[in-house]
């Protein structure tokens, strides 16, 4: 199979240039700054399935994803894998551990194939010093992953299976759905492990639910996609 084309290097630049914009956290910086930190910046790609940096590794770069998708999970010593988020193109990975200087606190592998772009400790804590703005913007992404591992910890405690799948299926519909006739297709491959693993359930509990869901037409699966037909009754099961 002959390999990808290699983008020139301005077409590259443009796609760091509009990844990093698209995440909250660089979406307000100037043209100047976001292409200093793209001249300080390497490339990565990884395979599905791939290892990216785990827990306890030392916490030296940062990653913005510019393609794919990344899980962070963790592993229990029995075997079990929780998946704590998933970071696709537009977010950002790696930020805590890059902020203390601390070891990673959890796993993160591609989900998929995944082109990253990578930005070094040894750079980007004087780039925060001299950006002000910066500091409260990467506080407030702070506060936000805190408030949805908060939520999270509500919905296991308050909300049954099928309440806890249907809070995914429709905040994965926010962030990747895309319009299709006869509904929103998500447009990133989860499976059904990567499901049960995201709304602490068993992998079969969740495959009955989806064929449930299935049989009363609300959704369907597509070469690996979830296709929703009927989100209304998603929201239903939620109460909105």
């Amino acid at each position: 199979m002959p390999s990808a084309p290699k983008l020139q290097p301005h077409v590259l630049a443009a796609i760091k240039r509009n990844a990093l914009l698209a995440s909250p956290f660089f979406a307000h910086l100037q043209a100047r700054e976001l292409d200093e930190l793209i001249a300080h910046s390497s490339e990565r790609r990884a395979a599905r399935g791939t290892l990216i940096f785990a827990k306890g590794d030392p916490g030296h770069f940062m990653l913005a994803v510019l393609s794919g998708l990344i899980r962070v999970g963790a592993t229990s010593a029995d075997g079990r894998e929780v998946t704590l988020n998933v970071i696709g193109p537009g977010e950002i990975v790696g930020e805590i551990a890059l902020l203390d200087g601390r070891p990673r606190s959890a796993d993160a592998v591609a989900a998929e194939e995944t082109t990253m772009m990578v930005i070094e400790r040894r750079f980007f804590v004087p780039f925060l010093i001299r950006h002000e703005g910066l500091v409260e913007r990467m506080l407030a992404v702070l506060c936000d992953r805190l408030r949805r591992t908060s939520a999270a910890l509500e919905e296991l405690a308050l909300l049954d299976l099928p309440g806890r799948l249907a809070r995914l299926l429709v905040k994965l519909a926010g962030d990747y759905g895309r319009a299709v006739d006869g509904g929103i297709r998500i447009d990133i491959r989860l499976s059904q492990r990567d499901l049960s693993n995201l709304v602490a359930a068993t992998r079969e509990s969740v495959n009955k639910q989806l064929r449930i869901w299935k049989d009363a037409g609300i959704l369907d699966m597509a070469e690996g996609h979830v296709v929703i037909h009927d989100l209304p009754a998603l929201y239903r099961l939620l109460g909105e």
